[in-house]
């Protein structure tokens, strides 16, 4: 029984650890596609439940946030727009996807194709663009946003960053 007790102490401490990492996994349950918005709209995010799309994060704070809307009414949520530039790269259905992206200016969603961005905001992933719902100068469009993310011309280059900020 002495031999058998310190096997059966191991045992039990490793199922109850197992329980509990179990049952925490089953309370986050993370949003990362939410399906059935065939209105097209941005979805209120509840923040800490939505996880971003394209780098994983979990979405904390409604600014610098992006949602994509499919026709059939999937929607794929981000915590950067430089996350939604990389994701909207890689879909076959450019130019039917709704893009949504959080505006600095009115603090609600804006269509992201008509919205202006400027290049020094500091964003979840560096990225480093932030939306306006009116333009000013030295802001771009988000075709721009998206070549310079794909080519690696934002914050997150130390050269650009330095460029941009002096930093």
């Amino acid at each position: 029984m002495k031999k058998i007790l310190p096997f059966l102490t191991i045992i039990i401490i490793i199922a109850i650890i197992v329980i509990i990492f179990l049952s925490m996994s089953n309370k986050k349950q993370m949003v990362v596609i939410y399906e059935g918005n065939h209105t097209h709209q941005a979805i209120d995010i509840k923040l800490n439940h939505f996880q971003d799309t394209q780098c994983g994060m979990t979405i904390v704070a409604n600014k610098h946030s992006a949602q994509a809307v499919s026709p059939e009414g999937k929607t794929w949520f981000f915590d950067d727009v430089g996350c939604l530039a990389l994701w909207y790269n890689n879909i076959k259905f450019q130019k039917d996807v709704i893009l949504w992206v959080y505006s600095n200016d009115t603090n609600e969603y804006i269509d992201a194709r008509t919205a202006w961005f400027n290049r020094t905001d500091t964003t979840p992933m560096g990225h480093g663009f932030g939306a306006f719902k009116e333009k000013k100068d030295g802001l771009i469009t988000f075709d721009e946003v998206t070549l310079k993310v794909l080519r690696g011309e934002d914050l997150r280059n130390p050269y650009i960053k330095k460029e941009l900020l002096g930093k």
